[in-house]
């Protein structure tokens, strides 16, 4: 059995609880969007995968990216109680879907590209699930043609922004891990 140590669990809480701070205001952005310009609120759904990317690309272990994004939406909550579940579902939901393609080489493949091919994925996801859920037939065609797009672009400008941070973090020695606990791949 795999054990995952307390270097690696202490790391996503951190990255967790950073990405909560963020995540948890910015949902007062997003309602604001959904309210006054619901075309545009699929920009700020980005934000929700910056704990999730910054875990995995830092630290490149099965499971930093759920457990990462989970921490952030418990943190999200104390921003906004009443949206618990959405905070959750989401860290959990982005966290799954991020790990998709290092699910399938068996987490032995890092490369860039595997994380903006789950980025892009994952904005469709949600896109398809937004369009579904608020109704199209509600939105003229030229609305979706705008807003869907930007559910698809969010997400992969995050993840470059938390591939950067996660980069910059390695550089400063943050993740360094003993060598008895070597990385996988």
């Amino acid at each position: 059995m795999h054990r995952t140590s307390t270097r690696v669990l202490l790391s996503c809480a951190a990255i967790g609880v950073g990405g909560g701070l963020v995540a948890g205001p910015s949902a007062y952005l997003a309602a604001a969007f959904a309210a006054f310009g619901p075309i545009l609120y699929g920009l700020t759904v980005g934000l929700h995968f910056l704990p999730s990317v910054v875990a995995l690309a830092l630290l490149k272990r099965p499971g930093t990216a759920v457990l990462a994004g989970v921490i952030a939406g418990l943190v999200g909550t104390a921003f906004a109680p009443w949206w618990i579940g959405r905070f959750i579902g989401t860290g959990l939901l982005v966290g799954v879907l991020l790990e998709l393609p290092f699910l399938i080489t068996r987490y032995r493949r890092w490369d860039p590209w595997l994380f903006y091919v789950s980025a892009v994925f994952s904005g469709l996801v949600l896109a398809i699930a937004v369009f579904i859920g608020l109704g199209a037939e509600h939105y003229a065609w030229w609305a979706w043609a705008i807003a869907l797009p930007l559910w698809v672009a969010s997400p992969v400008l995050f993840t470059w922004i938390g591939r950067v941070i996660a980069a910059r973090l390695a550089r400063a020695g943050v993740a360094q891990l003993p060598s008895r606990e070597a990385r996988p791949g």
